[in-house]
């Protein structure tokens, strides 16, 4: 049987830290950001490897940021842990009616649009709110689509999506035509935009699939790097027609490798 740890141990530690150590005396909320925003980082690549290992270690070091601003907002008279952990409860309860209530829900999708209808009960002043202003553009533009289909807004239909990309596509090439780099950089984000929109109809996560192709660029691209080293060339060197025949070398390569 697992041993049970006491959450206490670690909120312990913390004080102590927080009163002795002289590195984390010193940290403050703007200090520890860019640290939780890396920690969360390694815990995405821990969950795209699926190392439960390395998973179990990230997951520590967030909840130590947690208990960390927590500890900060305690010595500013802000709230506490306990606040934190007994809002998150609340606020769990409230929003599963199905659960905890006499709500009859069919599927997930009517879950969500629960969630987010009891969002406005509570105050919120649209579906958007709580978008954070630093998420990466391709994932934001995921999750504003996300919320405003839970109200309605959304195609019927994946053939409507390719009509979208289709007229957004047209406006592009418009822009580009008159030259004016306003344009072209409004009408290339509704392309890209457009695009995140076909990725949810198929189920696809577009972040995660850019980031794989992201990497399967990268290893296609260092083994043509490692092949023209082979050959004593710099791809600097070569034309484009002799780098491709490198590239198609690397595809074929890594396409006929053993998963």
């Amino acid at each position: 049987m697992p041993k049970d740890v006491d959450f206490k141990k670690l909120v312990t530690i913390m004080d102590e830290l927080r009163e002795k150590c002289p590195w984390d005396k010193k940290q403050t909320l703007a200090s520890l950001k860019p640290m939780t925003i890396e920690e969360t980082y390694e815990l995405g690549d821990a969950l795209d490897a699926q190392n439960w290992k390395d998973i179990k270690e990230e997951l520590g070091d967030l909840l130590l940021h947690i208990v960390f601003y927590s500890k900060i907002a305690a010595e500013n008279n802000a709230f506490t842990i306990n606040d934190v952990i007994e809002g998150i409860c609340e606020k769990l309860i409230l929003r599963h009616p199905h659960v905890y209530g006499n709500i009859t829900v069919k599927d997930d999708e009517e879950v969500k649009k629960n969630w987010e209808q009891i969002k406005l009960k509570e105050g919120k002043t649209s579906v958007l709110s709580g978008i954070p202003k630093t998420m990466p553009a391709l994932a934001k533009a995921t999750r504003i689509q996300e919320k405003v289909k839970q109200v309605g807004f959304e195609w019927d239909e994946i053939e409507s999506v390719w009509e979208k990309i289709s007229e957004e596509t047209n406006e592009l090439k418009q822009a580009i035509q008159f030259n004016s780099n306003k344009e072209v950089e409004e009408e290339l984000g509704d392309v890209l935009f457009s695009w995140v929109n076909l990725a949810r109809f198929l189920n696809i996560d577009a972040e995660s699939a850019l980031e794989k192709t992201n990497q399967k660029f990268i290893q296609r691209f260092k083994l043509m790097e490692n092949m023209a080293a082979e050959r004593n060339l710099q791809l600097a060197n070569l034309t484009l027609a002799e780098m491709d025949e490198l590239w198609n070398i690397a595809k074929m390569q890594i396409k006929n490798e053993p998963s």
